[in-house]
This record gives C-alpha cells, sequence and structure tokens, in this order.
C-alpha cells in the first residue's frame, strides 16, 4: 500500500515523525516523504542523520519549511501527495495555558488548514494523531484537541464520494518520548539522586512505544472508511513501579499533582462507549452524524463494548510490573 505514493507528516522532525519515516524506509519503497515542519535546524539534523541510516533512500525524503497555520504553503506542500499525517501541534501543558491563544492557532486553526488543504489538494487519506487528555479535557491543550478530533472527523461530511478519508488515532505520551517522564527520571538518575519526584503515587499511565503507535497510524491508513478514532489496547503501569525499576531502592518524594494533570490517563470515556467497538488489538470510536452508514463505513470484526465502558489506565485490564518495565526500558534503548 506504502509503496509509489507520496506520503506528507506535519511536525515531521518529531520522535512520531522520525520513527514512521524509519519503518515507511524498512519495509517499503514510497515515492517521496514531505518532512513539513517550521524548523530548519531540527530540519537539517533530520536530513543528517537519515543520510547515514538510508543513503540510498535519502533522495526519497523532501524537507519543506512551512506552518500549519499557513494554509497556502500546506497546499503548495500538498501537491500530489496522497497521504498525510499531522503530527504537528503545541503539546507543553503549561506552554499552552501560559499561551492560549498561540495554542488555538496551531492546534485548532492549524488543523481546519490541514483539512482544508487535503481536500483542496485532492489527497486520499489523513490521520490526525490525538492525545488522552482530549478526552474529558482539564487543560488548555487537551480542550484543542478534543475541538482537532472533532474537526477531523466533520471533515468526511465535506469530502464527498470518494474523497478525502479522514481518520483519528489516538495514546497518550509515547515511552521515552520527549513528553514522557522516562528522560525527566533518567536526567535526574545521572545527576546523582536518590529521591525521584512524583506527583501523586496512586498516579497510572498507559504504556505504548513509538512503534505501536506508528503500527496503529499504519492500520488507520490501511483500513478507514472515515470519521473512526483508533485506540490501541496496550498495558497500564503505575508511576510508582516506573520509578523502582529505573532507581531500585528509590526514595518517594510525593510532590503534589500539578495544575492540568489527570490521576489515571483516558482513552475512551463511558460517553463514548455508546459509539465504540473492540476489536483483537484496537478498539474504534464511530462518530454519531447522520450521514456515517453504519453499512458503509463499519469495519468487520468489531464486537460492540458495554454501555458505561471506560478504557482507563486506572482500572485496565493489562499491566506491567517493576521487572517488566525494566525490561521495557532495556529494549527501547536497543
Amino acid at each position: 500500500m506504502f509503496d509509489d505514493v507520496a506520503i506528507l507528516i506535519t511536525g515531521g522532525t518529531g520522535s512520531f515523525g522520525k520513527k514512521f519515516t524509519e519503518m515507511i524506509l524498512n519495509t517499503y519503497k514510497p515515492k517521496r516523504i514531505v518532512i513539513y515542519s517550521r524548523d530548519e535546524f531540527k530540519q537539517d539534523n533530520m536530513k543528517k542523520e537519515f543520510i547515514k541510516k538510508y543513503p540510498d533512500d535519502i533522495d526519497r525524503l523532501r524537507f519543506f519549511i512551512g506552518d500549519v497555520r499557513d494554509r497556502n504553503r500546506l497546499e503548495r506542500a500538498l501537491k500530489n501527495v496522497d497521504y498525510v499525517i499531522h503530527a504537528a501541534a503545541m503539546k507543553q501543558v503549561p506552554a499552552c495555558e501560559y499561551n492560549p491563544i498561540e495554542a488555538i492557532k496551531t492546534n485548532i486553526n492549524g488543523a481546519q488548514n490541514v483539512i482544508d488543504a487535503s481536500l483542496n489538494c485532492g489527497v486520499k487519506k489523513v490521520v490526525a494523531l490525538s492525545t488522552d487528555k482530549a478526552v474529558n479535557p482539564i487543560n488548555l491543550y487537551g480542550g484543542t484537541k478534543l475541538v482537532s478530533d472533532k474537526l477531523f472527523v466533520a471533515a468526511n461530511a465535506y469530502s464527498g464520494l470518494n474523497g478525502t478519508v479522514f481518520s483519528v488515532v489516538r495514546y497518550g505520551n509515547v515511552a521515552g518520548s520527549r513528553g514522557s517522564v522516562i528522560p525527566f527520571f533518567e536526567n535526574l538518575i545521572n545527576d546523582g539522586v536518590q529521591c525521584l519526584p512524583i506527583t501523586d503515587s496512586r498516579m497510572t499511565r498507559f504504556w505504548i512505544t513509538l512503534e505501536e503507535g506508528v503500527e496503529l497510524v499504519f492500520k488507520a491508513l490501511t483500513e478507514s472508511k472515515g470519521g473512526e478514532t483508533y485506540i490501541s489496547k496496550i498495558p497500564s503501569f503505575k508511576i510508582t513501579d516506573l520509578a523502582k525499576a529505573m532507581l531500585p531502592g528509590y526514595k518517594l518524594n510525593e510532590i503534589g499533582i500539578r495544575e492540568g494533570e489527570k490521576i489515571h490517563e483516558v482513552m475512551v470515556s463511558i460517553d463514548d462507549s455508546r459509539s465504540t467497538y473492540e476489536y483483537e488489538k484496537h478498539y474504534i470510536i464511530y462518530p454519531n452524524f447522520e450521514w456515517w452508514n453504519f453499512e458503509k463505513y463499519f469495519t468487520e470484526g468489531g464486537i460492540k463494548v458495554v454501555d458505561g465502558f471506560e478504557y482507563n489506565s486506572g482500572t485496565n485490564v493489562q499491566w506491567l510490573d517493576a521487572q517488566q518495565l525494566q525490561n521495557e526500558l532495556l529494549n527501547l534503548k536497543k
């Protein structure tokens, strides 16, 4: 499916964009991959990195300076592009709280620009990356991503017969990425601390690797028919067990939950359960619109979850203990 096609990744120099590009080049022969972002320094670093890793494939990469806030620039970049992965966003919760209008410009207006440009340029499929923070949001970042998700789902109503297909992929902080707690703990441990700060000893999170996140996007690109939100079935872990795995014998320093932070991650809310179907390795939340036709858009094999179901890291059935987390951390470094 990904041979001889053109793919554009907004925010393509981030952790996800790099891993997606790597996995595509390892398995397929795309016509071109457009890395669309606004930081020329990160683009130059990524280009140098991929020249070393993929000297025979570097001509397939295009590094395109641009901002999702600029629809005209997006349309120029999207010329003859088949698939779009929308990964660009303002993600830092405190930065969004302090600069709310900037978060809105990027996460909401930018999302609408991606939609409009994709429709105008005849893109086949668009997959937008979401976050657990969009579910019952309590901070501005989550609020903007909720609106973004709604925009991408609703965009299917405007694409017309055989037009652009829009879907969403949702997961939390990726293990080892810049936004996760792992590098934060690692820096403290490297500085010689014996006491790790835990915001709340009850806190739990979902565990997903970059590879698993990319695989879910592959699934959305392959199977989506329009309006789906994909969520992986993944294990949970306790933050205290992660600290134990990274620094055995650590002392607990409970500093209190931060503003805009949740005790548990929620991927499927109770209210969303009415439209959620379970598959072998993932869930799909289907839209609830008049234009959405069950027979036309439903993916076979799904089983309706029970009413009141909630996919919550604190009540999950799959768990990683401290030893298993230690093994996972070792795998991340390979």
